[in-house]
């Protein structure tokens, strides 16, 4: 279920000089206002908490997903160069799978790392809110690439569908409205930080057995609708 050729392909095209730069961006400005809240307001476990939560769980990790997940292989689907890759002798499953655990692999660094650096310059992870966001980082990024990947397979304005679901979806309605929190990928990682970190530090309108299972059913689901996209592209090319 994984091909390393594909891989080294999907990499190269999510890690080329344009989408690296944006993937980078996002990453230094949390660093940025990580030190610049430690610089001017000094140890706070609160604080952190809500620099992570509001700015790293919230923006960050969303937005580095939409780039990676559909950077994975909505280009390709757009310039048509995803037939070629279709006519090679490799199963349609294998390179799903393959493009998603790049785009997870890129997400969890461009997200989850920063995160945690983020946290221990905040507070020296008192409370355990470094690690606990970091987790979160980690789990909401297998999700969210999940997602994305699909998105990248179904419609050709998926960037545009991605960053309107990630700012306004996740960053707005996931951390405002009470109601859409519960089907937000941010609540359900929220539910694992909770746990971790220290009490009452961290929230979720989620409880961890119905994120569990929604994290892996989404994860699931949209990697196994992706694939069937992907087969249905390939009836398309032959004919």
């Amino acid at each position: 279920m994984y091909d390393p050729t594909v891989a080294r392909l999907t990499y190269r095209a999510l890690l080329g000089r344009r989408r690296a730069a944006i993937l980078f961006v996002l990453p230094a400005l949390l660093l940025l206002i990580a030190v610049a809240v430690r610089a001017f307001n000094g140890v706070d476990d609160q604080v952190a908490a809500d620099v992570l939560g509001g700015f790293a769980l919230a923006t960050m990790v969303p937005l580095i997903g939409v780039i990676a997940g559909t950077g994975a292989i909505g280009p390709e689907i757009d310039d048509g160069s995803i037939v070629y890759l279709l006519a090679k002798p490799v199963k349609r499953p294998t390179i799903i799978v393959t493009k998603l655990i790049v785009a997870i692999a890129v997400t969890m660094v461009f997200s989850a790392v920063p995160t945690f650096v983020a946290g221990y310059i905040l507070n020296g992870n008192g409370q355990q809110v470094a690690v606990a966001y970091t987790v979160a980082a980690l789990v909401a990024s297998i999700a969210y690439a999940a997602l994305f990947l699909l998105l990248g397979t179904v419609s050709r304005h998926a960037v545009v569908i991605g960053l309107v679901y990630a700012l306004v979806w996740e960053t707005l309605f996931g951390s405002l409205v009470p109601g859409a929190r519960t089907l937000s990928v941010q609540q359900w990682s929220l539910a694992l930080a909770e746990r971790i970190g220290g009490e009452g530090m961290i929230t979720s309108d989620v409880g961890l057995p119905l994120a569990t299972v929604l994290l892996v059913g989404v994860t699931l689901l949209a990697t196994g609708y992706a694939g069937q996209k992907l087969r249905t592209l390939t009836l398309a090319g032959e004919e």
